[in-house]
């Protein structure tokens, strides 16, 4: 019994040493390690940018970018590029694929349009509606909704039926659109 008195006056006696010489109010920073960053969940929206750019290739951007990062992503415009041939202004969207055109090359219809550029509002994905005048995110959105609510548009007539898009909207978009 006297033997265990000792051994925990002992250790007691060690426990008071090392709390008083060990440092106070100190903490350690740990880094990451580079398999964890690896790990981490991706934050960005990845754009495909092809034609009269400096580095074309895939490149991650954040959201809400616009296609004059995406350009800037790829290095610039080259010296033969159409700069009148993209919006730089336009909101990018991930899977986007975006070609800047040489001067003089006819652009390539971009998804979701037919020969003419008309934009199809069956086949049109956010972005393409997104080119049209009037129409930003949320309303492409909407589109993209009623479509799949109620099935493809029979006439470019249906589109008033979209919340927000009234009869002004509908004039300004009736020559540009098809079915």
């Amino acid at each position: 019994m006297g033997a265990a008195v000792v051994v925990v006056i002992v250790a007691l006696g060690c426990a008071v040493l090392f709390s008083a010489i060990a440092p106070r109010g100190s903490s350690t920073t740990v880094e990451p390690s580079a398999a964890a960053v690896s790990a981490a969940p991706v934050s960005g929206i990845f754009v495909h940018i092809l034609g009269a750019v400096n580095e074309p290739g895939l490149y991650e951007l954040r959201e809400g970018d616009r296609a004059v990062d995406a350009v800037a992503a790829a290095g610039g415009f080259t010296k033969d590029a159409d700069q009148t041939g993209l919006n730089l202004a336009r909101f990018v969207t991930d899977g986007e694929q975006i070609i800047v055109p040489v001067v003089g090359e006819v652009p390539a219809a971009a998804p979701g349009t037919d020969s003419s550029g008309k934009v199809n509002l069956n086949t049109a994905d956010e972005a393409t509606l997104e080119t049209l005048p009037r129409i930003g995110p949320a309303l492409a959105q909407r589109i993209i909704a009623w479509r799949d609510e109620n099935g493809r548009f029979t006439a470019i007539d249906d589109l008033k039926s979209v919340t927000g898009i009234g009869d002004k909207t509908f004039e300004g978009l009736a020559d540009l659109v098809t079915v």
